[in-house]
């Protein structure tokens, strides 16, 4: 009997059969628009971290999934499955990176720390599997946002490290494995192995790879019991995470790469608030201050801003030097890590952006326009233009039919 054939049987013996439909209602408009992969190695798993509505919202406007899951197990398609959607952001597995170039990526209306319904994992289950056999994606790399998400250095880690995000991380457990129909998992992380990375989290680190991960986990996994297949398991209320700062926690810890997202509140035990995006003493976060999260996975800018008195190594560590950091002053132009020394970058002024992991493109020219200069990039949410006499500033916030000549592309490396 096939492999196919033994997991239907599972599915009807225990309650979860389910009649996989799928909208186009969220369409990409940015669909047309993306390159075609060449290959296709990974399934990634995401939680949305938000409602439905709104993360069914970002995820179309900005192409950020193949396909999207909600708690009725009604599958939305956002980009076809064939063409780059950016849904896996700065990731790497087996020392390759950008794997939006090698995946297909499933969004799941949920959190990393509350239950899916039973339709959701029938859902899903169904998605992967016709997925593998479209691709050929071994078991073992139908894998987590969480597992293969990293981050580049910040005032919190001062080297490249694994533990960015925790979106989805319960897929990587044996006993959600199970609900989903796939037998083999990765045992340990070869990026962390090779020493290409840092273990940013513990926790985390534990749940994708203990023997019984999924006891860690914050919920109960749902009952398998005939019949209810579309009752949600018990979770928390719905609609934006609070969590508080408590002692030995950094924004960081609680928020990870929203820490310094507009979307991002932080209540002070005094009741003054204000957003990520404004925060510039982060030690100054006291105990029991209030961190309330938004809707649809606000991920946080790679964009850092040097403040008043601040040194570059305080906000990314050992990367101040490097070959993909960028140094963009508030007076125009921009400097490689690389072509610094101590004093040249203790002399970088207040308000230079600074990005991590990047390459620098350009400039564009009547006959060499953004798409040429990074042609699966150059959409993304988190490429950034600096045009002439402006400062930079993020895809989404220009007219990309009108790029002036001149204009310099930053985009992940």
């Amino acid at each position: 009997m096939t492999r196919l054939a033994l997991a239907a049987l599972w599915v009807l013996a225990c309650g979860l059969c389910h009649a996989l439909t799928y909208s186009n209602a969220y369409v990409s408009p940015r669909n047309k628009e993306r390159a075609r992969r060449d290959a296709t190695t990974y399934i990634i798993l995401h939680t949305t971290e938000g409602e439905a509505k709104p993360s069914l919202s970002k995820l179309s406007k900005n192409g950020e999934a193949h396909y999207c899951v909600d708690r009725d197990g009604k599958v939305y398609r956002i980009v076809d499955r064939s063409r780059v959607a950016y849904h896996c952001g700065v990731s790497m597995w087996q020392g390759r990176r950008n794997l939006d170039d090698v995946s297909v990526g499933i969004e799941v209306v949920g959190y990393h720390d509350r239950a899916l319904t039973r339709a959701q994992y029938a859902a899903l289950r169904e998605l992967v599997l016709a997925l593998q056999k479209i691709y050929g994606v071994k078991d073992a790399n139908v894998m987590p946002h969480a597992q293969v998400a990293y981050g580049t250095p910040n005032r919190w880690h001062p080297r490249r490290h694994r533990g960015r995000k925790r979106c989805g991380m319960g897929y990587a457990t044996p006993a959600v494995r199970r609900l989903l129909g796939l037998d083999e998992r990765w045992l340990a992380d070869p990026d962390v192995k090779a020493r290409r990375l840092v273990v940013g989290d513990a926790y985390l680190a534990q749940v994708l790879y203990a023997k019984n991960g999924e006891r860690l986990l914050p919920y109960k996994l749902p009952s398998a019991t005939a019949g209810q297949s579309a009752k949600p398991a018990p979770r928390a209320a719905e609609g934006p995470r609070t969590y508080v700062i408590a002692k030995g926690q950094t924004a960081w810890d609680v928020a990870r790469d929203a820490y310094n997202a507009a979307s991002t509140l932080y209540v002070f035990p005094d009741g003054r608030k204000i957003t990520g995006d404004k925060v510039r003493d982060w030690e100054g976060l006291t105990v029991g201050t209030k961190v309330i999260l938004g809707d649809a996975d606000a991920s946080g800018s790679p964009l850092q801003t040097l403040a008043k008195g601040a040194h570059p190594r305080r906000l990314i560590g050992e990367a101040v030097f490097a070959q993909d950091t960028w140094y963009i002053r508030p007076t125009g132009g921009s400097v490689r890590g690389s072509a610094l020394n101590e004093k040249t970058l203790a002399a970088m002024p207040p308000g230079t952006k600074i990005l991590v992991g990047y390459a620098r493109g350009g400039p564009v020219t009547s006959k060499r326009l953004p798409a040429q200069i990074c042609p699966t990039q150059w959409d993304a949410p988190d490429t950034f233009y600096l045009m002439p006499g402006k400062p930079l500033c993020p895809s989404g916030e220009i007219d990309m039919k009108r790029v002036p000549p001149g204009t310099l592309v930053f985009y992940r490396n």
